[in-house]
């Protein structure tokens, strides 16, 4: 097929409709969407039906823009109140974790290449760099399965694993970039290495902090009169935060999540319509993303590592995410046995890996054609076997719990700026035993039924209305004092 436009277009949406309408059998089966797409990919690729995509590079493009927008919404969707108690583990996990499970797994990797049997040979800084690309849970993966599974976890396990997964993505980042120079440079200086991460994590968190006040200002301030233009112009942020902090040395994932955490948690204008745009986008970014890195790969070449990439799989899976987990927890008492074992199960590879293993192909490091298949693999395995068994070991585990009720059925919301909250409440016969009019129902003080639906019929309330068994209210309420100032 020739690449004209109209042709792109043509193969672009068929790619993005079977992805969708694949997604959702998946869904029904446990299996994670994100994984599907990867599929549809290769079976379209090279090896499939023939499309052709060979650029590392543009794929590498694709992976930055679509990781950008993931780990900014991610940040939007992270709450100050759930993450403050398990912030220390949090980000110990996404540095020291990463760190430990790119020792642990490049040692083993090492080790391994040296076989007799093996078909892959890499000397201890090559080792390093594959399990550096892949050292990182991916935080695409975690919010999309977590979501989607609709899990509630006990412990503040849920906020944990996204505040590692969306933070840990910079520290693998940087060590992947770190040892490429390293390898191409015949060596380099401890303290350039150390100056290197610190000057990364500290221009990155200031970017970061700094341009999401600067976002939730020009947001509040700036009265553009077509309010669909909020969404775009907060998408101007999130990739302006992300040049601009890289172009100072600086880490963009990690500005661009902080960002988003300033902003998520932050009154600003039109939230509902960011938030739904922001949504919409992000599953987007990532069905391209996956898509292009199906595209990208040729399955017949990940066979010729299947056997060693299975073994490094099963070592990451098994010992060294584990390993890493247990000593970096270790300081942390409070953590239960359980859920030190959960998160060390929710290790899970996805996009990410596969886009940090792009960094070697476009630099040309020798070997990096292998590594980019095994690390494909790799995180095949890791999405099938656990992917798809998180809700289940969570369940065995006994720390899932009843999803808690937020919003109403109604399906209403109200601005931000106005203090107030909606909720529902269903009438029972107990109820109407004691009063069955509005005018004598015993309603908390400063609260409002504004409309009540009973059966597909919706009913102006008036103080004479009689209520019947099975009638559902709208009601308004003043906001606490500590509510409004935990809001602000």
């Amino acid at each position: 097929m020739l690449f004209t436009a109209e042709n792109i277009l043509l193969v672009g949406s068929i790619l993005l409709f079977i992805s969708i309408v694949v997604g959702k059998t998946g869904y029904r089966f446990g299996v994670p969407a994100l994984l599907l797409f990867l599929v549809v990919g290769m079976i379209f690729g090279s090896d499939g039906l023939g499309f052709q995509f060979h650029s590392a590079k543009t794929a590498q493009f694709i992976g930055m823009v679509a990781l950008s927008v993931i780990l900014f919404s991610g940040g939007m969707d992270t709450k100050f109140t759930e993450i403050r108690p398990i912030l220390t583990p949090g980000i110990v996990l996404s540095t020291v974790g990463v760190l430990l499970t790119a020792l642990f797994t490049g040692l083993f990797i090492w080790w391994l290449s040296g076989m007799s049997w093996t078909n892959v040979y890499f000397p201890i800084t090559v080792s390093l760099l594959l399990a550096s690309t892949m050292s990182s849970t991916d935080s695409a993966s975690v919010f999309a399965i977590l979501r989607s599974q609709k899990m509630n976890l006990k412990y503040n396990l849920r906020p944990m694993l996204e505040l590692e997964s969306g933070s840990n993505d910079p520290m693998a980042y940087m060590l992947t970039i770190v040892l490429i120079q390293f390898i191409q440079s015949s060596g380099m200086e401890t303290g350039t290495i150390l100056g290197s991460f610190i000057v990364q994590f500290l221009v990155g968190a200031a970017a970061g902090y700094i341009l999401g006040k600067l976002a939730i200002l020009i947001l509040n301030k700036i009265n553009v009169d077509n309010q669909s233009l909020y969404p775009i112009l907060l998408l101007s942020f999130v990739f302006f935060t992300f040049a601009i902090t890289d172009r100072l040395h600086g880490n963009g994932y990690l500005a661009v999540y902080i960002a988003g955490i300033m902003v998520g948690n932050n009154k600003i204008m039109y939230r509902k319509e960011i938030a739904t745009f922001m949504d919409g986008l992000t599953w987007l970014f990532q069905i391209i993303m996956f898509l292009c890195l199906g595209l990208l790969v040729n399955p017949h070449e990940m066979l010729e590592v299947a056997v060693v990439a299975l073994l490094i799989g099963v070592f990451m899976i098994l010992i060294g995410r584990p390993l890493s987990v247990f000593l970096c927890l270790l300081p942390f008492r409070k953590i239960t046995m359980k859920s030190r074992l959960f998160v060390s199960w929710v290790g899970l590879r996805g996009a990410v890996p596969i886009i940090f293993a792009t960094y070697p192909v476009v630099a040309g490091v020798e070997g990096s054609n292998i590594i980019f298949n095994i690390v494909f693999f790799i995180t095949i395995v890791s999405l099938v076997v656990q992917g798809t068994t998180i809700s289940f070991v969570a369940r065995m585990l006994n720390l899932s719990k009843p999803l808690e009720k937020t919003g109403n059925d109604f399906g209403v919301e109200l601005p931000e700026e106005i203090d107030s909250d909606l909720s529902d409440m269903t009438i029972t016969t107990e109820m109407l035993e004691e009063a069955d009019t509005l005018k004598d129902m015993n309603l908390p003080k400063g609260t409002l039924v504004m409309i009540v639906k009973r059966g597909d019929e919706f009913l102006i309330p008036n103080g004479t209305l009689k209520l019947h068994v099975g009638d559902k209210l709208l009601l308004i309420s003043e906001k606490s004092k500590e509510e409004v100032n935990e809001s602000e």
